[in-house]
């Protein structure tokens, strides 16, 4: 069960006429009250109803009648407002159960303590079968206003003590679990229904935001990005001239014909402008050093992918709280975002419904601006000047699986459980796409694999190397192709086995369902590099063999998924 209280207001009639009109879009029906300071508060019944009018200046009168007697020393927001809503698949709660959970939320919170004859007056409506609305004024019987503060996180102690009372969905109430993105209302989601799309207007209108933020590398860049996508978009300014916030609109999207709209913070919390310019701020000016004459310049999509891999590794070190690990994953996520749109069209979907998914398995509302974090975002905007092809593709989104099972593992030993749901569906989607990229580049690869005695020797090098999966990837179909990236690399003047045994200990191969494409994406990449000299080579060798054996790594004495999980 979920609590939103709302800002202190003071106009209680205002407040009222909301709860007893018929809704935005028509989502209000039978609007009553099922509880009340005294149980014999006045009911206006819902609008239009005969005497609606007259019952409802009574209860406005009666509700605000201890705030008129106080006088000046009312306080100035003296409505408060709270409302309180089930989680989808929780069962239907009777207006008695409903009057219950309201009182003890009114009791935890201060605004009517149990049994106080002079707590404040206050009111429980119900407008919908899964949430009611509470309404008080606050100012007690002897003239005080009440003791509430803190009230969000006291309501919250006791929302966790209801949902176990009722039977009800345990929400998890650890903050870091929390995403900046809200689950579409049941009211949103009909509405959707109704006019037949399978996203709410708030969840296209935050596809769209954040997919426009993803590619933009200004504020001004951002919103030319999202009038470009057919939003309608219009900005608040100070009067210096600064930008001081902004709102979109789907067009055709009309209350009496005039356009919803909705702020940045009211699709997420961390699409606020503020937010937005902290991200863009953070952005590197130049993503990639400059290049000694001769070398190419990296491959963007090499960069991204390199850095994909590394948060893994995070994820498994992140024991504190200010770790940047959060930072990582908000990097990670404008990725998802931006692949859509430079991806192969038979690809764009599933990469769509993946980026959507992943925005409810992490906490969107860490900070943005850790320095590693940002060689991530940087290679992002530069994604797109270089050509992708499935290949590309292929290779990050083979990373990028690996680290939502990262994710998902990271989040269910914090008994997360609804981010795990997320990691879970994220997972399923990149795996179609990854379906879909992989065999094509494999199979050219795999066209151009080497004479047979090379391979043997490419073969005696992985035994060597990843003994204990070896055998697997010499059965796997993939291995064609690892043996001819392999030989790439080697007319390069890269030496397989040092490339193998890179490759390998990048990161562990526990998770992957076949280790033979994993390890072929990596030493692509790792061949495109400059080769080492003799002398370069020489001195590794001399390091490798000095250096004491690395610990074993966190991920391989986590708890792992079943073959069934794994990909």
């Amino acid at each position: 069960m979920i609590a939103n209280i709302v800002k202190p207001g003071s106009n209680t009639r205002g407040v009222l006429v909301y709860l007893f009109d018929k809704g935005r879009a028509n989502e209000h029906t039978d609007q009553h009250i099922v509880a009340s300071w005294d149980g014999f508060a006045p009911d206006p019944g819902p609008k239009g109803s005969p005497g609606h009018e007259h019952r409802m200046d009574q209860l406005v009168q009666a509700l605000d009648l201890r705030v008129k007697q106080a006088g000046d020393q009312a306080p100035e927001g003296h409505v408060w407002h709270c409302s309180l809503r089930t989680a989808p698949g929780d069962r239907s709660l009777s207006d008695a159960e409903w009057a219950t959970i309201a009182r003890r939320v009114l009791h935890a919170t201060g605004i009517a303590p149990a049994g106080d004859p002079d707590g404040c007056r206050w009111i429980a409506v119900r407008h919908a079968d899964d949430h009611i609305h509470i309404v008080a004024t606050k100012m007690r019987g002897d003239l005080r206003p009440p003791r509430n503060w803190n009230d969000y996180h006291r309501a919250m102690t006791e929302l966790t003590r209801i949902e176990t009372d009722f039977g009800l969905h345990q929400v998890d109430r650890d903050r870091d679990a929390w995403p900046a993105t809200k689950r579409p209302t049941r009211a949103e989601a009909e509405k959707a229904a109704r006019n037949g799309h399978s996203r709410t207007v708030r969840e296209q209108l935050r596809l769209t935001v954040r997919t426009a933020l993803s590619h933009a590398h200004s504020v001004e860049e951002f919103l030319g990005l999202l009038a470009d996508a057919g939003l309608q978009v219009e900005t608040r300014t100070l009067p210096s001239g600064d930008l001081n916030g902004y709102k979109v609109a789907l067009p055709g999207d009309t209350a009496d014909s005039k356009p919803i709209w909705y702020s940045g913070t009211a699709l997420a919390t961390d699409l606020s402008l503020p937010k937005i310019q902290e991200r863009l701020a953070t952005e590197p000016t130049e993503p990639t050093a400059p290049q000694p004459a001769g070398r190419p310049r990296p491959n963007p999509w090499h960069q991204a992918t390199a850095a994909i891999e590394r948060i893994p590794h995070h994820l498994a070190q992140d024991q504190d709280p200010a770790a940047p690990t959060s930072a990582h994953l908000v990097a990670f996520g404008e990725i998802l975002y931006a692949l859509p749109a430079l991806a192969p069209t038979d690809f764009r979907a599933e990469l769509r419904k993946a980026a959507f998914a992943f925005e409810y398995a992490v906490n969107t509302r860490a900070r943005v601006d850790h320095q590693h974090a940002r060689a991530l975002r940087g290679a992002c905007k530069t994604l797109g000047t270089h050509p992708a092809d499935d290949g590309l593709i292929a290779m990050l989104v083979d990373a990028a699986i690996l680290t939502v099972i990262a994710v998902r593992r990271h989040s269910a030993l914090r008994h997360h459980d609804q981010q795990v749901a997320a990691a879970q569906q994220t997972l399923l989607h990149l795996q179609a796409a990854y379906r879909q990229a992989a065999p094509a580049p494999l199979a050219r690869l795999a066209e151009r694999k080497p004479p047979a005695d090379t391979a043997r020797r490419y073969a005696e090098h992985l035994r060597k190397t990843v003994p204990a999966h070896a055998e697997q990837i010499l059965d796997e179909p993939a291995w064609d192709a690892l043996t001819a990236v392999l030989a790439d690399a080697q007319r390069k003047g890269h030496d397989p086995a040092d490339l193998l045994q890179q490759a390998a200990g990048q990161r562990p191969l526990d998770d992957a369902r076949s280790p033979a494409q994993v390890l072929t994406w990596r030493i692509q990449r790792l061949g495109e590099r400059h080769a080492p000299s003799l002398g370069a080579r020489a001195a590794q060798t001399s390091s490798a063999v000095q250096r004491p054996a690395p610990p074993a790594h966190p991920a391989a004495i986590a708890p792992k998924a079943s073959p069934a999980q794994r990909r």
